[in-house]
This record gives C-alpha cells, structure tokens and sequence, in this order.
C-alpha cells in the first residue's frame, strides 16, 4: 500500500482516521482541485516496545503485521469516506512505518504542501497539537493546519 505520488505535484497530508484528520484531508482534496495535482494521504504506525523480565524488547511480530493492516484498514477508510464525496484528483494512500511527526516529514519532502489536522485535545495518531505547530516550523515545504472548526465556519 505505498501509493507515494513523486514529484513536486502532490499535496501531503497526515490520516490517522479521526474527524480532525478527516478534515484535514477533505481540505486537501479541495485544494488539489483547485491546483490540479494529487494528494498523497500518509499514515504513520509504529508498535511501542515492550518492557518484560529481561528489559525492553520488541512487540512480537504478529503484533507489528495486525498494527500495519489495522493502519491500512483504517487509512483506506478515512479516504473512501472523504473522497466519495467528490469528483475528486487522484488520491493515493501511504502506510509507513514510523513516528507520524517523523513519516510525515519524509513524505513532505517532495510535496507542494502539507496538511495537518489540528483538534483542542488529544492525539492526532501520536501527533499532538504542539506536534502540528512543530511543523509549521521545520516541514519542508509550506503547511496548513486545519482545525475541527473549519467545517463549521
């Protein structure tokens, strides 16, 4: 599942299947429209190691395989759920590996623009709020934040 759009013509953006990143995407694909290029919905999954009897070590490998296919799954929902909606660019889905601060760093690194969603509390897939204004700062290229309210307003 690593449909990665290369070249500086896509715009990145950052899925974890909550409403915020919904958002975030939905805004994503209305802006590709309006510069005709697609959209690259990146999500990030990563197990968190395990402490037993002889310190830390790894999850067991079943665990990492149903964390990667629960993040496909879940990915693949969030865009169908979206994209449904409209006559929409292409958009390609990315599952990696990793913190999502540092997937979607690597995937921005192309990218025309990165997008974010942003809510008032809780994880964003392990990206906290502070973690989005963290990439308004060092991403590789311009990012818009999009907030639960915009819908709304």
């Amino acid at each position: 599942m690593n449909g990665r759009t290369e070249g500086n013509e896509c715009i990145v953006v950052g899925v974890d299947g909550s409403e915020s990143s919904k958002e975030a995407l939905r805004w994503a694909v209305r802006q590709a429209e309006r510069e005709h290029t697609a959209v690259n919905a990146v999500m990030a999954w990563e197990y968190p190691p395990m402490y037993g009897s002889i310190g830390w070590i790894d999850a067991p490998q079943h665990l990492a395989t149903d964390m990667k296919v629960w993040a496909g799954e879940t990915l693949d929902g969030a865009v169908s759920e979206v994209v449904r909606a409209y006559d929409a660019p292409p958009v390609a889905a990315t599952v990696a590996y990793g913190t999502p601060s540092g997937v979607l760093q690597e995937a921005a690194r192309d990218a025309s623009l990165l997008v974010v969603g942003s809510r008032r509390r809780g994880v964003l897939g392990g990206l906290r709020s502070s973690l989005s204004r963290r990439f308004a700062r060092h991403a590789p290229c311009p990012v818009v934040v999009v907030s639960e309210e915009s819908r709304r307003g």
